[in-house]
Formats: C-alpha cells, sequence, structure tokens
C-alpha cells in the first residue's frame, strides 16, 4: 500500500488530517506547498493526493495539470465552496471535493470511497491465516472464503490495520458504526464476538480492560 499526500500549507491542518489517516491505519507524508509536493509527486508513488487548492507559489489547480498524468486520484481540500470552484476542481479530473472545515470522520469516508473505486490502498491484509481484500471486500481464511456482514467486514479492516494497538471502544464505534455507541449497548461486542468465531481469532482479538480491543501481531 502505497502512501497518501497530504499537501496543505496549513500545518495543523495537514497534522489533523494525518492523524485522522493514520488512527485508520493509513501511512501519510504531507507537502506545505506546491513545489514540495511537485517534488514528491515526481520521485514517489502514491494512492492517493490530498489536495488544497490555495497554495503558495504553484496552485492546487496548477498542481492538478501535473498530477492528472500520473492517473492519481485526487481529493481537493478547500475553503473556497463556490459552486465554480467545486465544477471546475472536477472538471479538471479531480475525483472528490471537500469543503473546509469538514469532519474527520467525513474525510475518511471520502478518501475510502474513492480508493475503493480506484481500486488503490486496498493491498491485501493478512493475519493468523486471514486474507482480506479492502477494494473487493472479500475475506478468506486458510483459503476458503468466510461471508461477513459489512459491519464485520469493517471492523475485521480496522484490527488488521491496527494489529498490536488497543483501539477503545468509541473509536472503534465511531470507524464503523459512524456514530456513538448508545450507553449499555452489546452491538461491537457481538460483532466481535461473530468474528472470533467465524475466522478462529478466539484467542487472537484480546479484550482489553477499560478500552476495548485488540488484534495481535503475528509473529
Amino acid at each position: 500500500m502505497n502512501p497518501i499526500l497530504i499537501v496543505d500549507d496549513e500545518r495543523p491542518i495537514a497534522e489533523l488530517i494525518e492523524l485522522t489517516l493514520l488512527q485508520a491505519g493509513y501511512r501519510c507524508e504531507i507537502a506545505l506547498d506546491g513545489e514540495t509536493a511537485a517534488d514528491k509527486i515526481e520521485t514517489g508513488r502514491y494512492d492517493l493526493i490530498l489536495l488544497d487548492i490555495m497554495l503558495p507559489g504553484v496552485s492546487g489547480y496548477e498542481l492538478m495539470e501535473y498530477i492528472r498524468p500520473t492517473g492519481t486520484p485526487v481529493i481537493f481540500l478547500t475553503a473556497k465552496g463556490m459552486l465554480a470552484d467545486r465544477v471546475r476542481g472536477l472538471r479538471m479530473g479531480a475525483d472528490d471535493y471537500i469543503v473546509k472545515p469538514f469532519e474527520p470522520l467525513e474525510l475518511l469516508a471520502r478518501v475510502e470511497s474513492v480508493l475503493r473505486r480506484a481500486g488503490r490502498g486496498g493491498g491485501l491484509l493478512r493475519a493468523f491465516g486471514v486474507v482480506v481484500d479492502p477494494a473487493a471486500r472479500k475475506v478468506e481464511k486458510d483459503g476458503v472464503p468466510v461471508p461477513l456482514t459489512p459491519r464485520e467486514f469493517d471492523l475485521l479492516v480496522l484490527l488488521l490495520r491496527n494489529q498490536g494497538i488497543a483501539l477503545y471502544r468509541d473509536v472503534m464505534y465511531e470507524r464503523v458504526w459512524g456514530g456513538e455507541e448508545e450507553t449499555g449497548s452489546r452491538t461491537l461486542d457481538l460483532h466481535i464476538q461473530r468474528l472470533r468465531k467465524k475466522l478462529g481469532l478466539a484467542d487472537k482479538i484480546k479484550t482489553v480492560y477499560k478500552i476495548g480491543y485488540l488484534l495481535e501481531v503475528e509473529t
């Protein structure tokens, strides 16, 4: 899986985006201006570029002309919310367009959607005989297909992308269900139990006291 390139001259925003994507298991690089971004694009490979329009030196529109021949998917990130700006960005080949300010969860959902459509960023995720193809949304255990519900699948991908990391219940619920967990709800626990059973991971998906769950790292 290649990294995601974040191009934004506002460092706090770039770092917030980076943190959001890192927590979801993606690798990231940051460029704070268009010239640095052009250098990175020339020498590296990226699964997706998050591109601000208002950049010092080289604008996002100008940089888009440089990116387009590479075929790399692009999501425009900008404070410019006028319809004409959105249309111009999309006509130049951008795959999506998000107006600042935006919620981290919205950003993550759009990133995953663009990567899925482009067939990028998924790579195969593997652990303990489980193989997951995020782009095709297919799961196998020891070569045998395993049917999962959409929530089970998303939960499994989250665990695989964060192996060895104790994930808090509220974070898991937010990432998979897109909201806050209701008091007394056992939805997450039920899905974890079903994953353990379906994939033979009873001793690999650990309950972390007062935190949530953790998928062990395969050694």
